[in-house]
């Protein structure tokens, strides 16, 4: 019994430092990402990589609080997570110079179709 036990402890201290290797290279990924949304999927990865090493602590040390933080930071990563989005659909919108409110959904698609059919128009007068 007592065997198994130091091989489950040895697989979790693995599983630590594999997700804490994963989380530098995730840092790495946010920092070069090509585009925003690379950068914003290596920052979710990095928080759920964070809450893993978290619960596989609160297993590893038998503390029952660690597995309360996890769910606070679950939370919190989450939150952060989505205003990412926000923010960079908001500077998306902006870069295409369309309005970013309910009402204007439809006047983005107006646009867009009239701005399709105006090259349309163009190329046919080629």
């Amino acid at each position: 019994m007592e065997l198994i036990q130091q091989v489950y402890a040895a697989v979790m201290s693995v599983a630590v430092v594999v997700l804490a290797v994963l989380i530098v290279i995730s840092i790495v990924r946010s920092i070069l990402g090509p585009g925003i949304s690379d950068r914003i999927i290596a920052v979710n990865m990095i928080g759920t990589m964070v809450i893993m090493i978290t619960a596989i602590l609160s297993v590893m040390l038998n503390e029952n609080y660690l597995a309360d933080i996890c769910l606070i930071y679950a939370m919190i990563s989450f939150l952060g997570v989505v205003l990412f989005c926000k923010v960079y659909t908001g500077v998306y919108l902006q870069r295409k110079h369309m309005l970013a409110d309910l009402k204007a959904i439809e006047d983005n698609l107006d646009k867009q179709a009239a701005d399709h059919e105006g090259l349309q128009e163009e190329e046919v007068a080629r």
